[in-house]
């Protein structure tokens, strides 16, 4: 879309590359939307885990502060593919596992965006409702929750609709309201805040390390998230931005949600001491809890925590998923995915909280992120790395354009090396998933109960083999040839359309 339009004009553009003239987007940018996406209640909610697993306020410090790092420095390089290629990362990711393996980018998208749309939309919507009972007595019923949820819903879906230039323009405003909020937030809750709040769990309780590492999975989950969506905002960055301050503006987007996630923890830890039974594990409730323990004139902040940050939230995450579907189902355009993806959503939200536990419906899902997003983002990491950040942008619209052929061509459409990599890391870290109560992988017991499913190091080790035990094609590699791995010399098919005829060659995008 051209920086010219309107914030209120449609954007057309789907994944197809953006045009130089109209990549106007800077590092800031995307800062703006990535931090917004996470500056938000919902992460509060996050935040509350250490807490609700029994943790002391200062060792759930420490474990949201490592799965924050860890998270982020997975992130950053994600940032990396939007202003090289002008597309989005599973677009991107063509390069690695195929054209027709993108999808699993694509899978990767949708099953986020549900997530976390579900996530804000349940928090903000509990949140409201809640403030409107301790204000003018509206009751506590389905009913209004539901309606809540849905009226909430339908605002994030129509920002989507409109697309990226409003979706930043609420970023900019939700950025800072949300921040000075929680910053209000100090001062509501100092006198009773205590840093010596002990737990439920001391550190030589065998449920000690489970819960640490859960916790810091949980905090890992949420910059996690954004490695498929990154490449929906970092897009529009012009290709000759320097790199470093592309990935600086993601690393530092996810390092300064510090904010909401102590803000979390630390009210999480009040609510444990004085109003104990919002924090009970069999029905957990950290919103309810938060506005038992609130002063009345922070009700009205609380609610516009809900209300900004929960429209950041969910407009991120489902943007991204309209825009790819749209690509994945041609007869669909990208406001027609958007709207389709957007209702598909709502029905999960209904089911999740009137049907299911919410609190281990939002603790599962983040465990599925982690264990399937993960092995991806690292696949696609070192892909990079040993293509010397060189792609064809041509050879990337493939599928989109519904051809055959070209350097990501590899077998029928499908690298089987990031195929492989990718499914048995994920398989083996669903293996070893722990969450007592809820899902227990065959292996799970094997290391004490500590969940262990992080499958970073498997998905590296094993990438890396497949590559050097079979070589890529030369051409995939570019001028500069690979880094760190071989090539073969394999002929790579022409791009033709659907009906077998060729077509023109381009020359390539070089980064």
């Amino acid at each position: 879309m051209s920086s010219r339009e309107s914030l209120t004009e449609i954007e057309t553009y789907g994944v197809d590359r953006i045009p130089d003239a109209d990549r106007t987007a800077r590092p800031i940018d995307l800062f703006r939307l990535a931090f917004g996406g996470a500056n938000t209640f919902a992460t509060c909610v996050l935040g509350a885990f250490p807490i609700l697993f029994g943790l002391s306020f200062w060792q759930g410090l420490t474990a949201t502060v490592l799965g924050l790092v860890v998270g982020a420095l997975i992130l950053a390089p994600l940032s990396l593919f939007g202003p090289l290629n002008g597309t989005n990362n599973a677009v991107s990711s063509s390069a690695h596992l195929g054209v027709h393996g993108r999808v699993v980018g694509s899978f990767l998208s949708l099953l986020t965006a549900i997530a976390f749309f579900s996530i804000s939309v349940w928090s903000s919507g509990d949140a409201l409702v809640g403030g409107a009972h301790r204000l003018v007595g509206l009751p506590e019923s389905a009913p209004a929750y539901g309606v809540a949820y849905a009226l909430f819903a339908s605002l994030v879906l129509i920002v989507c609709v409109y697309g990226f230039r409003f979706m930043l323009f609420v970023n900019k405003i939700a950025v800072v309201a949300a921040s000075l909020l929680f910053v209000l937030g100090a001062f509501a809750f100092a006198g009773d805040f205590d840093p010596s709040y002990a737990g439920t769990i001391a550190p030589g309780d065998p449920l000690f390390w489970p819960s640490f590492i859960g916790a810091a999975l949980i905090v890992l989950s949420n910059p996690v998230s954004f490695g498929a969506f990154l490449g929906d905002w970092s897009r529009y960055i012009p290709a000759q931005t320097p790199r470093s301050r592309v990935m600086a503006a993601a690393f530092l987007s996810q390092i300064a949600t510090i904010l909401p996630f102590f803000f979390g923890l630390a009210t999480a830890s009040v609510i444990a001491v004085k109003a104990q039974e919002y924090v009970d594990p069999a029905a957990p409730n950290y919103v309810g809890g938060l506005l038992a323990i609130s002063p009345a004139w922070y009700f009205v902040p609380v609610c516009l925590i809900a209300l900004v940050g929960g429209m950041s939230t969910g407009t991120t995450a489902l943007y991204g998923t309209g825009l790819d579907f749209s690509s994945v189902f041609p007869r669909f355009s990208r406001v027609q995915a958007t709207v389709f993806i957007g209702v598909l959503s709502i029905a999960f939200i209904f089911a999740g909280r009137f049907a299911a536990n919410l609190t281990q419906s939002i603790s599962t899902f983040a465990t599925l992120i982690i264990t399937c997003t993960a092995p991806w983002m690292v696949i696609m990491m070192l892909g990079y790395v040993t293509r010397r950040g060189w792609y064809d942008a041509e050879a990337l619209q493939v599928f989109n354009r519904r051809q055959r052929g070209g350097r990501y061509w590899f077998t029928h459409g499908w690298n089987w090396r990031g195929m492989a990599a990718w499914l048995a890391s994920a398989a083996l870290a669903i293996l070893f998933v722990n969450l007592p109560g809820q899902f227990v992988g065959p292996l799970g017991d094997l290391a004490g109960g500590v969940d262990v499913s992080l499958p970073l190091g498997v998905a590296a080790v094993l990438y890396l083999a497949l590559l050097f035990t079979f070589p890529e094609p030369r051409e995939v590699y570019g001028p500069a040839g690979p880094r760190l791995v071989g090539s073969a010399d394999t002929p790579v098919p022409p791009i033709v359309s659907a009906d077998g005829g060729m077509l023109e060659s381009e020359a390539p995008l070089v980064g």
